[in-house]
């Protein structure tokens, strides 16, 4: 029997309220707005329910992988054939202190810093503009504008496989630049408690509505990506090395490198994964050849074998 159908079963018995779909498109659940369909794609609802599910996939032998909103995922035109397990469902957060939140994993970086700063609290400005969800921000230690995540969480409480639930923090985290631990030992954010500092709120929102300003002027916004496409190579600044190589504005297909801002691998309608992949590697070839510099993916890039029955 195939491991979906026996997915299907166990769940139906074990997990009866977990929200499920078949083959459903990833281009609905990533900000690329590209990617085939996933074998399953489940919906955990609070940090129990996401840690019941890693459990009986574990055991189970289930293919399995998490996504966020999906902010810096390429995906497969031919889909995956994996349980795709999505935490938007799970967006709780809450004041827990003076000056701390605790907020779940699926819970949008942009509803967490408006949060924060209702609260007159410091420390989240940058990260309202990063499209993501927390459990991702964590997981990469993303950041813009001098902030990273590493400078306000606390504590995670994570699932790590053959230990279960535990909770997280300081050096066993291994944040550095576009990494924490979660990269390399197979967990996954459950949740996150943030120290912040007092602040004042109409300083924050004056903070914050500058910096969005600032990403529209500058980042090409009103179309789909991923972000960032490539990472800050070690002495330089990769958007920087693509504009001197003249790579603006070259397509392939539907993906372009975006004229506004060259860091940008854009959809300008109708890309295909193959599309951005022959580009990116156009753009990695260019600037290796013309700077001598490398350039290292920093949206990550899901390959699948299709979706046949």
């Amino acid at each position: 029997m195939s491991w979906y159908k026996g997915f299907d079963t166990v769940i139906a018995q074990q997990l009866p309220h977990l929200r499920v779909l078949h083959d459903e498109p990833m281009s609905g659940h990533t900000t690329f707005r590209i990617g085939g369909p996933a074998r399953r794609m489940a919906f955990p609802a609070s940090p129990e329910e996401l840690a019941a599910l890693l459990n009986l996939a574990t055991e189970e032998g289930w293919p399995w992988m998490v996504a966020g909103n999906g902010s810096d995922l390429l995906v497969d035109d031919a889909g995956l054939d994996l349980l795709v397990i999505v935490t938007t469902a799970m967006d709780q957060m809450e004041r827990t202190g003076e000056t701390t939140i605790r907020a779940w994993a699926g819970i949008s970086l942009a509803r967490l810093a408006v949060f924060a700063m209702e609260q007159g609290l410091a420390g989240l400005a940058f990260a309202h503009g990063i499209p993501g969800s927390l459990g991702g921000a964590v997981f990469m230690n993303a950041g813009a504008y001098g902030g990273e995540m590493c400078q306000v969480v606390d504590a995670v409480t994570a699932w790590l496989p053959g230990r279960g639930v535990v909770e997280m923090r300081g050096d066993e985290l291994v944040f550095g630049y576009r990494r924490s631990c979660f990269g390399t030992n197979g967990g996954v954010v459950l949740y996150a408690d943030m120290k912040l500092t007092p602040g004042d709120t109409g300083m924050i929102r004056r903070e914050m509505e500058e910096l969005i300003r600032r990403r529209r002027e500058k980042q090409p916004l009103e179309y789909p990506s991923a972000g960032s496409t490539f990472k800050r190579p070690e002495g330089h600044y990769a958007a920087a090395l693509i504009e001197q190589c003249g790579l603006k504005g070259v397509a392939v297909g539907g993906a372009m490198v975006s004229p506004k801002h060259a860091g940008f691998v854009i959809n300008t309608g109708g890309a295909t994964c193959a599309d951005v992949l022959v580009l990116m590697d156009q753009v990695r070839e260019t600037v290796y050849r013309e700077t001598g510099v490398e350039l290292e993916p920093e949206v990550r890039i899901l390959r699948g074998p299709g979706n046949k029955q």
